[in-house]
């Protein structure tokens, strides 16, 4: 891959992001931890190495919950609106962006799914569901 300049937000906008770096993984993760944080059936997850990121808006807003018994997750999130934001893993030198928070593109696209054998059995199962370009009719 090659690096990239990504942009993205919260769900109200007061906490706006610019991320340079190198994305290396897109994951969809179906573990119990991402599916009580994002409430949905699976995390899409981004990860950008060697990140240089920075804040538009009042950095205060940012809040971030450590899993007390979880070696590794956190979730970031704006306090104002409680929408997800991008967290940092210094040790890894990496910065996990929540794929839905951003504004532009990736130049890389999911390359898996991960803790599959947690998926929720109502979790999307197949592409055979009806889609629509809104609310249907």
């Amino acid at each position: 891959m090659t690096e990239q300049t990504l942009t993205g937000s919260c769900l109200c906008g007061a906490l706006r992001y610019s991320v340079v770096g190198d994305p290396v993984r897109f994951m969809h993760c179906h573990c119990s931890r991402c599916r009580k944080a994002t409430g949905t059936g699976h995390a899409s997850n981004l990860f950008v190495k060697d990140p240089v990121i920075s804040w538009v808006g009042d950095s205060g807003l940012v809040k971030d919950y450590k899993v007390p018994e979880a070696e590794r997750f956190t979730r970031t999130f704006c306090t104002q609106c409680g929408g997800p934001l991008p967290r940092e893993i210094p040790d890894m030198k990496l910065l996990m962006i929540p794929a839905g928070t951003l504004d532009d593109e990736p130049n890389i696209r999911p390359q898996a799914y991960i803790f599959k054998d947690s998926k929720a059995a109502w979790s999307c199962q197949s592409n055979d569901l009806p889609c629509f370009a809104g609310y249907p009719e």
